[in-house]
């Protein structure tokens, strides 16, 4: 491979630095939390994708929030959370219905309280980002075709079941992505939160898949792959990340013993596209400007892993 090794380099830093920012961030120390002035201003993931906002009320809220589910009802909570992606949107269907299961799932009334809220100005969806929108279901609105997609996939087909059958994280995105509304990129967010729980159990490091917003990283990253796929850059980059971290004396402190996964290592070149887009402007990809600045949110986050990961903070 040809790499721009001042990007490449960029790769390992950022992940270390915007690491060392969630430590100082969970101990309790003052901010500025980095010296650094891009992540001080802009908003960026964590190198790890689980310490995300959105992950940790996944894991709080649908998955492990103290009742039992059946393992059908558990997927089920899992897909319809993620295609709406925001917390807000979860407490509104669970303040209507009482909790969210197949039993309650309804299209009509979900829509009923869905539409309610857009009705009144409220976002449904997070902007994170963008869930395919087309009328595969033949509705006027994104929500509607949503829900149409959930009947047809849990009620209609019990695609639940068929997910709970598969022995790897592949069988299931091929499942998945055989649905309208779902492609490559949702469909590996998908089985990756279906694999928090603990429903399944399915190998980490088996396979990926590269997003839009990784193939901007990994472009500026390198020249030539020479022949590698953009799924075996990023198992390279998994592969080799505590060998690249010591090469440049970087202290990359984990989570519990948890090296960065194959889904972190190709969101961090999604986050390096981000980066580079003020670090190195001449640097050109499809976009140019980070959306959004950081903003401070005082809620401190009380974090929870999967309890097969045995990890402690």
């Amino acid at each position: 491979m040809k790499i721009r090794s001042k990007v490449y380099d960029l790769y390992w830093y950022f992940a270390a630095e915007r690491q060392n920012i969630f430590w100082k961030k969970l101990e309790g120390r003052e901010a500025p939390w980095t010296d650094d002035e891009i992540l001080r201003t802009y908003k960026f993931c964590n190198s790890y994708r689980v310490n995300d906002r959105v992950s940790q009320y996944l894991l709080h809220s649908v998955i492990y929030n103290g009742v039992k589910y059946s393992d059908e009802d558990m997927v089920f909570r899992i897909v319809l959370f993620k295609l709406f992606n925001k917390e807000s949107t979860w407490g509104l269907l669970v303040s209507a219905f009482g909790d969210v299961t197949l039993e309650t799932f309804s299209v009509t009334k979900y829509s009923s309280v869905l539409s309610k809220a857009i009705n009144e100005g409220v976002a449904i969806y997070n902007d994170a980002y963008i869930s395919c929108a087309n009328k595969a279901f033949g509705y006027a609105r994104k929500h509607d075709n949503h829900l149409a997609l959930l009947d047809k996939m849990f009620v209609k087909d019990s695609v639940a079941r068929k997910i709970l059958c598969c022995r790897t994280m592949k069988e299931a995105f091929l499942i998945l992505k055989s649905y309208p509304l779902i492609g490559d990129f949702l469909a590996y967010q998908l089985v990756t939160d279906i694999n928090y729980s603990d429903v399944v159990d399915w190998r980490e490091d088996e396979f990926c898949v590269a997003g839009p917003g990784s193939l901007r990283g990994i472009n500026k990253c390198f020249i030539d792959k020479e022949g590698m796929s953009n799924e075996e850059v990023i198992r390279y980059m998994f592969e080799h990340q505590d060998k690249e971290f010591k090469r440049l004396g970087l202290n990359f402190r984990r989570i519990g013993d948890r090296p960065l996964q194959l889904i972190d290592c190709q969101n961090i070149f999604c986050e390096l596209d981000k980066y580079t887009r003020v670090a190195l402007p001449d640097l050109k990809s499809n976009r140019v400007k980070i959306k959004k600045k950081y903003n401070p949110v005082n809620k401190q986050i009380e974090y929870l892993y999967p309890p097969k990961w045995n990890i402690k903070l």
